[in-house]
C-alpha cells in the first residue's frame, strides 16, 4: 500500500490520468495536489517528511547542520541591494564562498535559511554588524551548481524573524526568533486594502497587477506584495519588512504612493 513516500509516483499516476481526460496539469501543480490529498500542507513540507523519514549516511556537513540545529540556530544568507519578503518566491545566486558553506549546511539539514540584507552592497565579507537584524526564514526548493562556479537557489520566504545571537562558525548562522504580527486581522486593515490598490492605480497609472487581488482578504501578504511592485529602495523596503503591526505598514505603503502620485491632499503629513 502506497504512502507519502511514494508521493512523486502518485503525482506522475495522477497528471497521466487527468491527461487521458484532457486536463493538462504541470509536474508541480501535480505534487501540490498531492500533498494536499495527504494532509499536507504543500509539496515544500512532503518533501521535507519524506526526506526525513529516509536514513542517511552523516557527512561532516550533516553532523555540523545537525550542531546548528540543537543551538537553535540556522544559516545565514546575506542579500546585496534586496529585500526579501514573506511569500516571495525568487532566485539566489550565490558566489560567496561562505555563503555557499551557509547553503551547504542548510541543504544538509533541514534546508532553511535565514535571508537578510547587508547594510552596504559592497561589503563582499560582511559580519552581522553589516547586515539588518531582521529578514526572512526562507525553504530551499531547489539548487543548482552553475559552470562559472557559482550557485543558484530558488527559495520559498515564510516568515518574518529577527537576529537573537549570532553563531561562530566558518559561515554566518544565528539564532533567530519569528516575528509576530499585530492587527493583522482587524477591520482598519482590510478597509486599507481597499485604499491600497486605488492608491496603487493612481501611482502606477494602470489597474493593480491580478496578483494583488488574491491577497485582498490576507492584508499582511497584499502590503508586502505590493512594497515588492512599487521600488522603494532598500531602506524603505526594510521599514516595511520591520514594522510589525499590518494596519501600520499599510498606512506607510498607502502616504508613500500618495505622495509620490501627488495625492498631497490625503498623504500623511
Amino acid at each position: 500500500m502506497r504512502d507519502f513516500r511514494d508521493a512523486k509516483a502518485m503525482a506522475q499516476t495522477l497528471r497521466h490520468s487527468l491527461q487521458t481526460k484532457s486536463i493538462s496539469i504541470s509536474h508541480s501543480e501535480s505534487l501540490e495536489l498531492v500533498a494536499r490529498t495527504l494532509g499536507f500542507h504543500d509539496w515544500n513540507v512532503l518533501s521535507a517528511a519524506i526526506q526525513a523519514s529516509q536514513p542517511v549516511a552523516r557527512s561532516a556537513g550533516q553532523l555540523r547542520s545537525a550542531a546548528l540545529k540543537g543551538s537553535g540556530a540556522i544559516p545565514v544568507t546575506p542579500m546585496r541591494d534586496v529585500v526579501f519578503f514573506p511569500e516571495l518566491i525568487a532566485p539566489i545566486f550565490v558566489g560567496r564562498e561562505k555563503t555557499r558553506r551557509a547553503l551547504a549546511s542548510a541543504v544538509a539539514g533541514d534546508k532553511r535559511i535565514f535571508v537578510v540584507t547587508q547594510r552596504r552592497s559592497g561589503d563582499d565579507d560582511p559580519d552581522f554588524n553589516a547586515l539588518y537584524d531582521t529578514g526572512v526564514i526562507a525553504d530551499i526548493i531547489r539548487h543548482v551548481d552553475l559552470p562559472d562556479g557559482s550557485l543558484r537557489v530558488k527559495v520559498s520566504c515564510t516568515q518574518r524573524a529577527t537576529v537573537v545571537r549570532p553563531i561562530a562558525g566558518d559561515f554566518l548562522a544565528a539564532e533567530i526568533v519569528p516575528i509576530e504580527e499585530l492587527r493583522a486581522s482587524d477591520a482598519e486593515a482590510f478597509a486599507l486594502t481597499r485604499e491600497l490598490l486605488e492608491a496603487y492605480r493612481r501611482f502606477a497609472g494602470t489597474e493593480p497587477p491580478q496578483s494583488f487581488y488574491r491577497y485582498v482578504g490576507e492584508p499582511s501578504v497584499l502590503a508586502d506584495v505590493v512594497a515588492q511592485h512599487i521600488g522603494l529602495g532598500i531602506e524603505r523596503s526594510q521599514q516595511i519588512l520591520e514594522t510589525r503591526d499590518v494596519v501600520t505598514r499599510l498606512q506607510a505603503l498607502l502616504g508613500w504612493m500618495r505622495e509620490a502620485s501627488g495625492d498631497t491632499a490625503r498623504a500623511p503629513h
